[in-house]
């Protein structure tokens, strides 16, 4: 088999990201907890239905005028019971308790959307990383390589007299350096595979090249800007949010409003006054319980959902602003490594040309060691910010298409089963009793 065909690619990257990443799965956790807030809320226009049972002793010991004898009687009173009470009016609390939970449910949603951005995100930038730190160590490790050479070459020359002590002190300096160089480039990317593998889930092994999705961004930083402040997860889960709250404000007022139901009674009586009496009996009631005056909490309650849902109104404004600065950025972001990619590419064309000139000038005594050994440094700063520029480019594209909010699984068209949001929702919203989740947990 070809290492091609062995390599791991971005998108297979991505993709067992949005399969696996822990923190991906917890916040779909979240939303199926969200998604109970629902049927928790229904259950406000549902009856509630309990049994009773209690058993007891009696004994009287009665002395009757009259009568030579005490009278003791022993009774085992027991006895057992139903009772229904259905909600009628509560004041609109339990409808604005189920607007609630749905609100609630689709900022959840549109918060899971956000996080699926950021972890793909991360998943992609840690796999750009990898590339970049690998290709640097091997440039610094080739370099050493070079310069141990260099170093061989001046020491020779220093034996005939050719070169001083000086040329082979700086050989041997600039040989340290660059061995320096080489460790903390094996050090930065130690650290790139761990964050791949706290990322991804697995080690990297032979990465295959990323490339930037420059295809699916927007044609302009306006057109960026318009999709971003409309569509963006995190404004929508901002929306709901206030909803959520406003609504807060009606369940609150709920509080004070009558309250009308219904009740139903079924009792059966064993032994209740005499041995053997048994007694059975029904009735409905309906009741209308009104609040006249709770201590001030109620009115507090209100008041405070009021401020809260003012609050939620200015975060609206700063999620928008905060977007708006991160479509900005990432769009310069992508445009200024675009734009080193190509000055990139000329030093290294010029450092390359550079350096076979200073070596065969160096050859004729019309350059020294130094000379060579500095064009050597510019030629390995030049592959490296080339590499550092195509990382950047990369990385840049997938930070616009999060920045805008359409960085998902179904947008890149990864090959992993989509996450349905919906699915636990309509298995939960009806459901009248069982307290085992969908999944049989």
């Amino acid at each position: 088999m070809s290492t091609s065909a062995l390599a791991q690619t971005m998108d297979a990257a991505l993709a067992r990201a949005y399969a696996g990443n822990p923190t991906l799965n917890a916040q779909r956790a979240a939303v199926r907890a969200t998604n109970e807030n629902v049927p928790q809320a229904l259950s406000g226009y549902r009856p509630r239905i309990t049994a009773s049972a209690d058993i007891g002793a009696s004994i009287t010991d009665a002395n009757i005028p009259g009568v030579a004898a005490n009278s003791v009687s022993r009774l085992g009173p027991r006895g057992v019971g139903v009772q229904i009470d259905q909600n009628i009016f509560d004041g609109g609390r339990t409808r604005s308790s189920v607007s609630q939970a749905e609100s609630q449910v689709l900022g959840a949603r549109a918060t899971l959307q956000n996080t699926e951005q950021n972890v793909l995100l991360d998943a992609a930038t840690s796999y750009m990383n990898v590339l970049r730190d690998t290709a640097i160590l091997t440039l610094n490790r080739n370099n050493v390589e070079v310069l141990e050479e260099q170093l061989r070459q001046t020491r020779d020359r220093f034996q005939v007299g050719e070169v001083t002590r000086t040329d082979v002190a700086q050989a041997e300096a600039r040989l340290s350096q660059s061995q320096s160089q080489a460790i903390l480039a094996e050090s930065n990317l130690k650290t790139s595979i761990a964050r791949y593998r706290q990322n991804v889930g697995v080690e990297p092994r032979q990465l295959a090249p990323g490339r930037p999705v420059e295809n699916l961004l927007p044609k302009s930083l306006t057109a960026a800007l318009n999709g971003a402040l409309t569509t963006h997860p995190a404004i929508i889960a901002s929306l709901h949010g206030v909803d959520a709250a406003e609504l807060q404000v009606k369940v609150s007022e709920a509080d004070l409003y009558p309250v009308l139901g219904v009740r139903g009674l079924v009792q059966q009586r064993y032994d209740t006054s005499a041995f053997g009496d048994n007694r059975t009996s029904a009735s409905v009631v309906g009741t209308l319980t009104i609040p006249i005056y709770e201590g001030g909490q109620v009115y507090s309650r209100t008041r405070q959902a009021k401020e809260t849902a003012g609050q939620r109104r200015i975060e609206v404004d700063t999620q928008r602003d905060t977007v708006r600065a991160a479509v900005v950025s990432a769009w310069g972001g992508h445009e200024a490594a675009k734009a080193q990619i190509v000055a990139a590419q000329a030093q290294v064309q010029a450092a390359e040309t550079a350096l076979a000139g200073v070596r065969e000038e160096a050859k004729v005594g019309q350059r020294t060691t130094l000379d060579v050994l500095n064009a050597q440094q510019e030629l390995v700063s030049a592959r490296s910010t080339l590499v550092t520029a195509q990382r950047d480019r990369v990385v840049a594209s997938y930070s616009v298409l999060s920045a805008i909010g359409r960085l998902s699984a179904q947008t890149l068209r990864l090959k992993a089963e989509p996450y349905d949001a919906r699915r636990h929702y309509d298995q939960v919203k009806g459901q009248l009793w069982g307290t085992q989740t969908p999944d049989g947990r």
